[in-house]
């Protein structure tokens, strides 16, 4: 490489592989160790949440205002009934957001945010449901894991509240952080960056998940999210999830979030959100074809159904005949 250009490509044996690593740079001995090393489960209180096959984190939107089913939620009953429902449908964690993030959202008071989402993880953690729960704020999180969370997804990569990266490192829980650009109410106001959008992922990712190491979480404990629509254009999400493989050399676990997302709309004749889901199913396909281990999805029984069937299209291809 030279600076972000491929100047020469070459075929090199399984057998000289080793040979040929010993003569790299340390950084890219790491990232070869980072893409052949198995990601070990993650522990989710007493649930123990396997990554050898990709798993649906289904999406609770306990809010009146997310972009995609703003209101269906808002009430903790029918948010609690809809993550037990999601589970029994296949979802391996419900992800429980008090918070729109949505291109042009304000914040949200933290008080109004617990209120939304503390009777939901709630409920649904005394039924045995692993929960994770969606903020950028240190409160929400010690509040919601305290309430039975077990995990938590921080669209800031814990950039937004100098707190969070403590409450995480002393709960000792799983830590979702996710890439962005910008926050939620400018985000998408002309997004750029300067090199192949890829390896500025890439690198910022690496950033934090050296920064969140240093403040005392636990790597194996770090999944790492490209952040689809989040001060990104329709171009740099079809270049970041064309290239979503490389991320696997940071040496963490990966969640892909595209469900429902403008950029379905935009190559679709601007389907509204509601008449996203089969763009939906081939974004998540797509991720699962590029290693993710976590997809973070709407409507779980048709994303856990096919995920199934290319499963078991993929088992079938290398079982020796």
């Amino acid at each position: 490489m030279d600076g972000t250009k491929r100047v020469s490509a070459e075929l090199v044996p399984v057998e000289a592989i080793g040979e040929r690593l010993g003569a790299l740079p340390e950084n890219a001995r790491r990232a070869w160790t980072n893409l052949t090393t198995p990601r070990p489960p993650l522990a989710l209180g007493e649930r123990v949440l396997r990554l050898d096959q990709p798993q649906v984190a289904a999406i609770v939107n306990a809010t009146p205002d997310s972009f995609s089913d703003g209101g269906a939620f808002a009430d903790a009953d029918a948010a609690a009934e809809a993550g037990h429902a999601m589970a029994a449908a296949g979802a391996a964690l419900i992800d429980v957001g008090g918070e729109s993030t949505r291109p042009g959202a304000a914040a949200v008071w933290e008080g109004d945010e617990l209120e939304r989402v503390l009777p939901v993880i709630q409920r649904l953690a005394r039924s045995g449901t692993a929960v994770s729960i969606d903020t950028r704020k240190a409160a929400v999180m010690e509040a919601a894991l305290a309430a039975g969370a077990a995990m938590v997804n921080d669209v800031s990569a814990l950039t937004w509240d100098e707190r969070a990266a403590e409450v995480v490192a002393r709960a000792g829980c799983p830590i979702v952080l996710m890439h962005h650009q910008g926050t939620p109410e400018t985000m998408q106001q002309a997004p750029h960056y300067p090199r192949p959008v890829p390896f500025e992922v890439y690198d910022w990712l690496e950033r934090r998940i050296e920064a969140a190491v240093a403040a005392g979480i636990d790597r194996t404990r770090i999944v790492a999210d490209p952040g689809i629509g989040f001060g990104k254009t329709v171009q740099h999400n079809l270049d970041l999830l064309n290239g979503l493989a490389l991320l696997h050399g940071l040496g963490c676990p990966l969640m892909l979030g595209a469900s429902r997302k403008r950029m379905i709309g935009a190559l679709s004749g601007e389907a509204p959100t509601d008449a996203r889901l089969p763009g939906s199913i081939a974004l998540a396909l797509k991720g699962a074809e590029q290693g993710a281990q976590l997809l973070r999805v709407h409507d779980v029984p048709e994303t856990v159904q096919a995920l199934r069937v290319w499963r078991g299209l993929r088992d079938a291809a290398l079982t020796p005949r």
